[in-house]
């Protein structure tokens, strides 16, 4: 009797530890296939913290499987949002279908693709329509035609020098949006562009999030309104102003990283204007845009910008 029993919990405990062993397999192969899944898709990305809490059963730790991944460099601060989020090879956006211009595009930029790479030229690359973009939303170089506007960089083609394909996926008309030419998009924001490429050099580590908005404007009843033209057979909408929330960090070990946001109008603006006359708060770019920025980070562990209230911003923009 005693050896009967004995017999079979030995059976159990096999059973049960071959029952574990392949349970435990399984898992794992889900989790590697999960994670080339996040690898790839945003969305999943996005959710990836919810995906991996199925995965605690076996105190497995998701970070071995991790592989860290274009995406995940530039996103490393968060999504300000969802929609339509777009990956190309060295920045990641967000459509908006509507005004068919980006809500925002986001770069993480380095010294070392700053440089002129051997081969790696402007003149070889081309405005194109985005084909994944449906054709009901998607704009083309025509719409631009006649416009009076400047087909504007969100994401600057002279931050992607490092191939000539990270270059040539800023033509993009994904990554284009309705600039005035002389005074801002060959000046004042060209200025711009050229003081983030030098903190880059002198930092190394710059994350910047560029994009439109569509500020009110007084009228004189004392309300506010928000108005702006469109262009174009597919009616582009032409901002009002763009902005961009840019995050430089540190060289110290554990240091905190500084971030200044820019709200800069889509007008001529005069020479003689520092740029920094434009630094914002960046409440103000998420209230007039919706978007949230560094969700999950608490903001105090940024260091430095200069804030302006709702109505100094607008009241300079006048």
């Amino acid at each position: 009797m005693v050896s009967k029993l004995i017999f079979a919990s030995a059976v159990i405990v096999t059973a049960t530890t071959f029952f574990l062993f392949g349970a435990y397999c399984q898992h794992v192969d889900v989790l590697r296939n999960l994670q080339k899944v996040i690898q790839n898709d945003p969305y999943a990305f996005f959710m990836r913290s919810k995906l991996y809490d199925s995965f605690r059963f076996f105190g497995i730790n998701e970070d071995e499987y991790e592989e860290p991944t274009r995406m995940q460099q530039i996103m490393k601060y968060g999504f300000p949002s969802m929609d339509d989020v777009r990956l190309y090879s060295d920045f990641v956006l967000s459509y908006d279908r509507r005004n068919r211009v980006a809500h925002w595009v986001y770069e993480h930029l380095t010294a070392n693709c700053l440089r002129n790479n051997a081969g790696v030229r402007r003149r070889y690359a081309h405005y194109l329509p985005d084909m994944s973009v449906p054709s009901n939303f998607r704009t083309d170089t025509t719409d631009y035609s006649c416009s009076g506007f400047d087909r504007g960089h969100l994401a600057a083609a002279g931050n992607h020098k490092c191939q000539q394909m990270h270059c040539n996926e800023t033509f993009y008309l994904t990554n284009i949006a309705p600039q005035v030419g002389r005074g801002f998009n060959r000046d004042a924001w060209n200025k711009l562009e050229i003081y983030i490429r030098e903190l880059t050099e002198r930092y190394n580590s710059v994350y910047v999030c560029t994009g439109p908005l569509y500020m009110p404007k007084e009228k004189p009843s004392n309300k506010y309104c928000v108005e702006y033209q469109v262009i174009g057979p597919k009616t582009i909408a032409v901002p009002t102003h763009f902005f961009k929330v840019i995050t430089v960090e540190s060289k110290l070990p554990g240091g905190s990283p500084y971030m200044e946001a820019y709200v800069m109008p889509n007008a001529p603006i005069d020479s003689d204007i520092d740029i920094r006359g434009f630094l914002s708060d960046i409440k103000v770019i998420e209230r007039n845009s919706g978007l949230q920025f560094f969700k999950g980070i608490r903001r105090c562990e940024f260091f430095g910008t200069n804030f302006k209230t709702v109505h100094e911003l607008y009241k300079t923009f006048q």
